[in-house]
């Protein structure tokens, strides 16, 4: 009995972070594709960044990856060491609070079960005398809390030593008005003098990335790999990836010293056999940056085939340094020259046949309203078809029997059909709001809808409607900082295809002008860098009307590929029936003159 009791009293053993994680924590099969024992050397780079927690001089561990690298399960591990291992009061703060509550049922109840040693700390917030909530668990000696970071009442109250931040730069600016999600999470710890302090994300733009500026201030480790053939030390970079012309599957590795060409095993073995060192002074802050490059999960010709795949659009490229380089992304040409769009001017008499639907956006100014009909085609290449001012007072209904007018009209397509628009989105945060309702109301059958645009960055073009609004409709959020920084990275796109846009030859230098009428800039908030849209001139209701008819696409939700497979196997039968005609005449002529 004593020996059960001294047992019981006994202080759990002195490990480090990577060796409770491969001791203790299980892996569930709802979050991992390798579920069962946790084991740091599979990615041997994860254990340089737990065990700096258990570093007293680190008060703070940044790091800035790419995805697919672990960063999710690092988080994880530190949770549950300090709940076995050393209890704390442990704040996660995640970009939002729905991102909260899903972290908390996905990723860390199943850890809570499967792991013995957690489960048998943290009771089931299912029991009757548990205490515990999805967002709020308790365990002998400490609490952990999941918020998100557009809640400041979740920043702002109990004390916390352990603070988690994941997703940073997808955090909003300002936590409601009370300023920076970062600064009040820390503040949480400012009491303790051991505390300590964990930013992840994957990075996103240059001069705006939260990650990227606590990155700059740690002390910059970078993961040093050896040479299998020369022995040297290095970081990976992309810039050594090679591959035969489209055959992404012969990719290797060339050695930055040697040039000895590393397959996938001996990539493996030596970031295995790697190490983490500094590349600035140490000064309390562990920097750790990480590309897919390393990651055992991660083949390298899956990396080429992605970026092959990424290259074809801006938008697409920056998406793919973001998430496999694990780096910044820097945009060149803040603002688009009107005069390169009017150059590339086309003539068409009908729809071009590479068209498959169409959408139109409206905006509504005080005077008049601007409504544009674009076409669309494979990878959201498209096509202005045609744009129109309508004269006179929106609270009148004769601008809107001529927009009706407009967008009943059906264009003949080059493969012989006629086409419609199929949706259309009309902004209804002007001066008119009223009217604008009036006129959706009965039409939204017809998928006309009324929109709001809202700025900033991370929003979706279209978000979820409501229905909280006089006229009780549907009006759905338009992420119009979103749209825009994607339409100016399809308009830099030089040649046809994916996301390149088409303009008619006729078309006024007005319209390409307003097309063209806002800049991206950069200016800071409480010292954070924000990046938004700015006027440089006064009219912009064509730029305005292009993202509406975006958002319009958006909400039919089709897949162009598949509709655009459809038109080439119309083209095709029309074709054919083309070939086969002077023979089938040929025939019945011959067949009528032997009967006469």
């Amino acid at each position: 009995m004593l020996t059960k009791v001294f047992q019981s009293l006994k202080p759990p053993p002195d490990l480090k972070i990577s060796e409770w994680a491969d001791e203790y924590r299980r892996l569930s099969p709802e979050s991992s594709a390798e579920p069962g024992s946790w084991d740091t050397s599979r990615a041997e780079y994860q254990r340089g960044i737990m065990d700096s927690f258990n570093d007293p001089t680190v008060r703070e561990v940044v790091v800035m990856s790419s995805s697919q690298c672990g960063k999710t399960e690092i988080c994880n591990n530190l949770v549950g060491y300090h709940i076995a291992q050393d209890p704390s009061p442990i704040l996660v703060v995640q970009p939002t609070l729905d991102m909260a509550q899903t972290w908390s049922k996905d990723r860390l109840a199943p850890m809570l079960r499967d792991s013995p040693t957690l489960s048998s700390l943290v009771k089931d917030p299912r029991s009757r005398d548990s205490g515990n909530t999805t967002l709020h668990k308790v365990f002998p000696g400490g609490h952990i809390t999941a918020c998100g970071a557009n809640s400041p009442s979740s920043l702002a109250s109990r004390p916390i030593r352990v603070v988690l931040c994941d997703e940073v730069d997808r955090y909003p600016v300002s936590a409601g008005s009370e300023g920076d999600p970062v600064s009040l999470a820390k503040k949480r710890a400012a009491t303790f003098w051991n505390r300590k302090i964990l930013l992840v994300s994957t990075p996103t733009n240059k001069g705006a990335s939260r990650i990227e500026m606590a990155y700059e201030d740690s002390d910059k480790r970078r993961y040093y790999v050896n040479c299998p053939h020369c022995h040297e030390e290095q970081t990976l970079s992309w810039g050594q990836v090679k591959w035969d012309e489209g055959k992404p599957e012969t990719a290797k590795y060339v050695c930055s010293h040697c040039g000895s060409l590393l397959d996938e095993a001996e990539r493996i073995r030596s970031i295995k056999a790697g190490r983490w060192i500094a590349t600035q002074e140490f000064n309390g802050i562990a920097g750790f940056h990480l590309s897919a490059l390393y990651s055992p999960w991660t083949p390298l010709a899956d990396g080429v085939r992605d970026f092959l795949e990424a290259k074809k659009q801006p938008a697409t490229l920056k998406v793919w340094v973001n998430t496999y380089l694990g780096e910044t992304w820097e945009e060149a040409g803040e603002q688009i020259d009107d005069y390169d769009l009017s150059n590339r001017a086309e003539d068409w008499d009908a729809v071009p046949e590479d068209v498959v639907l169409l959408t139109a956006g409206i905006d509504v100014q005080d005077d008049r309203l601007e409504a544009e009909i674009v076409g669309w085609g494979r990878d959201e290449e498209s096509w202005s078809i045609a744009y129109k001012t309508i004269h006179g007072d929106p609270s009148a209904p004769t601008v809107w029997r001529d927009l009706d007018e407009f967008l009943n009209q059906s264009f003949e397509h080059e493969l012989g059909d006629d086409m419609i628009v199929r949706s259309a989105c009309i902004d209804s945060g002007g001066h008119h709001t009223q009217a604008v309702y009036k006129y959706v109301a009965p039409r939204e059958g017809k998928r006309i809808f009324a929109i709001k645009g809202v700025g900033g960055e991370g929003r979706p073009i279209v978000g979820k409607p409501s229905k909280n609004n006089i006229g009780e409709l549907k009006l759905f959020p338009v992420g119009v900082d979103t749209a825009k920084l994607l339409l100016f990275s399809r308009f830099k796109i030089a040649e046809p295809g994916p996301g390149y846009c088409h303009f008619p030859v006729g078309r006024e230098d007005e319209y390409f002008k307003q097309l063209t009428a806002e800049k991206i800039a950069t200016r800071y908030h409480k010292g954070f860098a924000k990046r938004e849209f700015v006027k440089t001139r006064t009219r912009n209701e064509a730029l305005d009307v292009r993202v509406y008819a975006m958002a319009a696409l958006s909400l039919l939700n089709v897949n162009l590929t598949s509709l655009a497979k459809q038109m080439e196997h119309r083209k095709e039968a029309k074709e054919q029936v083309k070939e086969q005609k002077p023979i089938i005449k040929q025939k019945q002529s011959s067949f009528v003159n032997r009967w006469r």
